[in-house]
């Protein structure tokens, strides 16, 4: 019994041994390497740039006051579409004391000369219907009294100006009423009922009661990098693309080429500008992030490859064209226009060759 356990043992460890040894030969065989292939293709290959920005409206005006006071009323709010002329809030006016009192004091002294211009006229008046004296004597009490009266009348309105902002002669004239100068819409109303506000002046920007502007005039304000803005000039088209709005693009006209870069992380930008051409039922909110395709050369219906499909020896290009079952034959090209992962080809290969995928190109595949 012994025996036979003996035998069945190295039987099986001779077994193993030898399937070791077989699957040890096969792994250590070669597997012959099958290149694949791919064919030339009829396309349109466009080279572009692309600049990164914003869309804003080409004029912005920010509506400013020409009194200092508290904001009363607010007639308008943001997204609100308004004409010139338009009222958009009311501002109380806080009087400076000192001015109110200098105000006032003019009028008390002008009220005393009035009375005083009145007592001669009176009295002169009186003597002239008499015949006591000439006319002559009687006018300079006249024109004296008609002074008086109208420095009273300016008084009173400097003071009326100063407490109101407005007087009885302006009528309906008013600086405190925020007008807007220009038609289009409000795009952002920064201030409250109840916020003080400074009037515009040589020293002083103001403060922005709005901010309007047209937003069916718009344009594409961004920046290229200095390798790119020597290929572009005024006139080409741009195709945007607005973050916010999805599947849909716009048309612009390049407009504006910065003369001076401006050095941003380590590299020269320019500013460009461009004019964006809206469709009737195409709207676009002031400010939207926008990136501006800019074509610098086209060619149509090219024919082309695949650039990692193209090897190098020194200056020229080659492709590998099979000729038989996984035989390949060198072929050199000359190519043309490349967007980075079609190439134009030229010459060298015609649309029905077989173009064998070099290794790193098929594992990137």
């Amino acid at each position: 019994m012994k025996k036979i356990l003996r035998i069945a043992l190295l039987v099986i460890i001779l077994g193993l041994f030898v399937a070791t040894i077989f699957y040890l030969y096969n792994k250590s065989k070669e597997k012959p390497v099958v290149f694949k292939t791919d064919k030339p293709f009829m396309t349109n290959i466009v080279k572009k740039t692309v600049a990164t920005g914003s869309v804003i409206p080409r004029k912005e005006i920010e509506i400013k006051p020409q009194v200092s006071g508290i904001v009363e009323e607010i007639y308008v709010e943001a997204g609100k579409k308004i004409n010139s002329g338009d009222i958009i809030a009311k501002v109380r006016i806080i009087p400076d004391l000192v001015n109110l009192n200098n105000a006032e004091g003019r009028l008390e002294r002008a009220k005393i000369a009035q009375d005083d211009a009145k007592m001669n006229f009176d009295r002169k008046q009186k003597l002239y219907q008499q015949g006591v004296i000439a006319e002559a004597e009687f006018q300079p009490a006249d024109i004296a009294y008609k002074n008086a009266k109208q420095e009273v009348d300016a008084a009173e309105a400097n003071l009326e100006l100063i407490r109101e902002g407005v007087n009885k002669k302006s009528g309906k004239a008013t600086n405190t009423l925020i007008k807007s100068t220009i038609s289009g819409m409000v795009l952002d109303v920064p201030v409250k009922v109840g916020s003080s506000v400074i009037e515009t002046n040589n020293f002083n920007a103001g403060t922005t009661i709005a901010s309007i502007a047209d937003v069916g005039d718009m344009i594409f304000q961004g920046k290229l990098d200095e390798t790119e803005v020597g290929k572009i000039k005024p006139g080409m088209n741009l195709s945007l693309t607005v973050g916010a709005i999805e599947n849909d693009t716009f048309s612009a006209i390049l407009k504006y080429i910065s003369p001076k870069g401006v050095l941003e992380n380590g590299a020269v930008q320019f500013e460009i500008k461009a004019d964006v051409v809206l469709k009737n039922d195409q709207f676009i909110r002031s400010g939207y992030s926008a990136n501006a395709d800019i074509v610098l050369q086209r060619a149509d219906h090219v024919l082309a490859i695949k650039e990692g499909l193209l090897q190098f020896e020194g200056d020229s290009a080659y492709v590998e064209i099979e000729t038989a079952p996984q035989k390949f034959e060198k072929k050199f090209v000359k190519t043309g226009l490349s967007d980075g992962i079609n190439i134009q080809i030229l010459s060298g290969i015609d649309k029905d060759a077989k173009i064998k995928i070099p290794q790193m190109a098929g594992a990137n595949k």
